[in-house]
């Protein structure tokens, strides 16, 4: 079996390790702009040895933004800050890699550091969108349930945002199916009590995702890889569940989609969920297993040892880490060197290195 530093090929992509920077919001864009914080943010997880680095989530409408800081590529005029850092970050012969979310009814609402609740009019809010008028819960927008032709204009706006994507010269796309943001909420019975074609069945349940999925490939280049990131389970019975993730991952295969993202919850406000080390390396073991696709496991890896152990063991095939890659930019470089593996630290850093070591 391979190791956490042996290297993964998707498509015509190549990464240098298995190692993922974990889309994470920032919430510090004006008007979905990338600016110098992003540069810097991503650039030096690049620059810490990740083999894939991926944006947070990333707009395709204005209305799909969690936050008013959200990050965006909704207009043509956003792919030249994007550009920026994919060229910074090809550079540290590491993969550039974008999230294209859609915050459903989770839009409209305050920085994390804010405090909770919604953003108004007046302060620069709008009124979001999902399945139903459903708010995720109280404080929080209420949202304007999409007809017909607004689900269309979704499924447009996504393929617009990966051809921009393209310009932009990003590697990877990883398309944000979880955590309660739009398709999510479409897909759980829990949030999407709709009667139509969207609503109801599994099959109509997860047919917008399959829509904006079909609708990325067609103009995603077959050399470059597509990501799905799921919450594998809502954590409340009668919610969306490990066997329906499994079948959908089954049916994005069947799409082109190279390896489901697995995470879980977000969807419902009230859910009570067990949290600990690795808690949701299962999930990614399990769809990995029985749908046969590659995925990726993330949620509370911290230690070189314990992500070493999910690729070798074949739980996953990357490991995706989010606060951990916060609190040290450089964990790469640290885990190889504790699992004594050449690690190929940037030339300008050579002389901190410690042995065994490669320059990149």
């Amino acid at each position: 079996m391979p190791t956490l530093f042996d290297p993964l090929e998707l498509r015509g992509v190549r990464l240098r390790n298995r190692i993922v920077v974990s889309p994470m919001c920032e919430y510090s864009s004006q008007d979905g702009f990338a600016d110098d914080w992003h540069v810097v943010h991503l650039g030096s997880r690049a620059v810490g040895g990740a083999g894939l680095v991926f944006t947070e989530a990333t707009a395709v409408t204005p209305e799909g933004r969690i936050s008013p800081q959200d990050l965006g590529i909704w207009r043509d005029e956003h792919v030249a800050a994007l550009a920026r850092i994919t060229a910074f970050v090809r550079s540290q012969k590491c993969v550039a890699g974008i999230q294209l979310a859609h915050a459903g009814r989770k839009g409209s609402t305050k920085r994390p550091w804010e405090g909770p609740g919604a953003v108004t009019l007046s302060e620069g809010g709008w009124v979001p969108v999902g399945p139903t008028t459903r708010p995720f819960a109280e404080g929080f927008p209420v949202p304007r349930a999409l007809t017909l032709p607004d689900i269309r204009g979704v499924v447009d706006s996504f393929q617009a945002a990966a051809m921009r994507a393209l310009v932009a010269e990003f590697d990877v796309i990883e398309l944000h199916a979880a955590h309660g943001y739009l398709l999510h909420e479409f897909m759980s019975p829990l949030s999407n009590t709709r009667t139509d074609d969207y609503g109801g069945s599994f099959t109509n349940r997860v047919r917008l995702t399959l829509e904006v999925t079909d609708a990325i490939r067609q103009v995603w280049p077959a050399s470059r890889p597509l990501f799905v990131r799921i919450s594998a389970t809502d954590w409340v019975d009668g919610g969306w569940d490990i066997e329906q993730s499994v079948e959908l991952a089954r049916l994005l295969k069947t799409r082109g989609v190279d390896l489901v993202d697995c995470s879980s919850g977000g969807n419902i406000s009230t859910a009570k969920i067990a949290i600990g080390p690795g808690y949701q390396v299962p999930f990614a073991e399990r769809i990995r297993r029985e749908a046969e696709i590659a995925t990726g496991a993330v949620g509370l890896i911290t230690e070189a040892g314990q992500a070493n152990d999910v690729v070798v063991h074949g739980r996953a095939d990357i490991v995706l880490l989010a606060r951990q890659l916060l609190r040290d930019p450089y964990w790469p470089l640290h885990a190889a060197h504790e699992l004594g593996v050449p690690a190929g630290w940037p030339v300008q850093y050579l002389r901190a290195a410690p042995a065994p070591v490669s320059a990149r």
